[in-house]
């Protein structure tokens, strides 16, 4: 089977033995893997601490086509699923400890990601995959990491506080996670204020169902003035970069509550809190990372009652894998990358 590695720090596409399921594992036949932002970072070396050599690809949808021992017995040959759960803890959860009891499976001890559905055929926990309906299409497999996100950072508002009919900022709101974060909030009943850069992708914000589509440079002004407590009861940024961090924290009213999702590249340094401004925002700032199985299956519901959809921007073989990668890191897409053919 083909499938892509990183060897060294360099892509290649390598013809590899169809892998046998484990114990507790089913082998699903990738017919759609999505292009996330984080594949790229890893390829490029960007987060420090990372392996340069290692497989790549974790969102994926495909057809179970054989199972391990003791796997879930919800899951049978020729189901078509969703797999990935975000990449990290989607491979393996205890199902036991604290972490995993109260819906925090990438915490605990034993956790293990999953990584490598850039490939024909793929080895993974049956517990985290989900079914899908036959209104779900294959071009739906970034629901598995950017909607899954996506999903997570919204129900962080339920558990906060936010609530429906608040006003909440997507900082990168036509971004590959932006935009599921855009329909989620508005499906949920937010007042939605999506940030993003340049006119066309303002325009897709607003098409997405934004109640405001504004610049950076824009929404400290529009904050302030449009809503009565002088800024918005939260903001997510979605952005991989600190200024994005900076603004969302900046768009906050009092006693906010803003949520980090993307991850900066090492490079960008840290984040930096000015100690007088914090104290006079008094803001709540937190880190959401994907979902957990049951987000999952919420957010393939949401998906099949046609009030979340992908925006693809891009497909393409796996061999065209490099090519895709180049043009996410240009921006010369919106939305999502789909690998929609894995052999060849």
């Amino acid at each position: 089977m083909k499938a892509a590695l990183l060897n060294a720090g360099n892509l290649e596409i390598q013809d590899l033995p169809i892998p046998e399921p484990g114990p507790e594992q089913a082998r699903i036949r990738i017919s759609s893997a999505g292009v996330c932002h984080s594949d790229l970072h890893i390829v490029r070396g960007d987060w420090a601490g990372l392996p340069d050599t290692s497989p790549v690809g974790h969102e994926a949808i495909g057809v179970v086509t054989a199972l391990g021992e003791n796997a879930d017995p919800s899951i049978q040959v020729g189901d078509r699923v969703i797999l990935g759960l975000g990449g990290s803890g989607g491979g393996y959860w205890c199902g036991a400890c604290e972490f995993c009891m109260s819906g925090e499976p990438r915490h605990c001890a034993q956790t293990q990601g999953v990584m490598g559905t850039f490939a024909e055929e793929f080895c993974t926990f049956a517990k985290g995959l989900v079914k899908l309906p036959d209104n779900v299409g294959d071009e739906e497999a970034p629901l598995a990491c950017g909607g899954l996100t996506a999903y997570g950072a919204i129900k962080k508002l339920f558990k906060h506080g936010v609530q429906p009919g608040s006003p909440v900022a997507i900082v990168g709101a036509a971004g590959g996670l932006g935009h599921y974060a855009v329909q989620i909030a508005k499906a949920f009943g937010y007042i939605v204020v999506g940030v993003d850069v340049g006119e066309e992708r303002l325009k897709f914000v607003e098409s997405l169902g934004a109640d405001y589509a504004v610049s950076p440079e824009d929404a400290p002004a529009l904050a302030a003035s449009e809503f009565a407590d002088g800024g918005v009861h939260a903001s997510i940024a979605f952005t991989a970069k600190l200024a994005g961090f900076d603004l969302g924290i900046q768009l906050l009213r009092r006693s906010g509550l803003f949520v980090a999702v993307g991850l900066p590249a090492t490079a960008e340094g840290n984040l930096e809190l000015n100690p007088f401004q914090f104290f006079f925002k008094d803001p709540t700032l937190i880190y959401s990372a994907v979902g957990n199985v049951q987000d999952m299956r919420e957010l393939v519901a949401l998906a099949g009652a046609g009030k979340v959809k992908s925006h693809v921007g891009r497909t393409g073989p796996l061999s065209e894998l490099s090519d895709v990668f180049d043009e996410l890191e240009a921006g010369k897409y919106v939305g999502r990358a789909v690998i929609t053919d894995l052999g060849r």
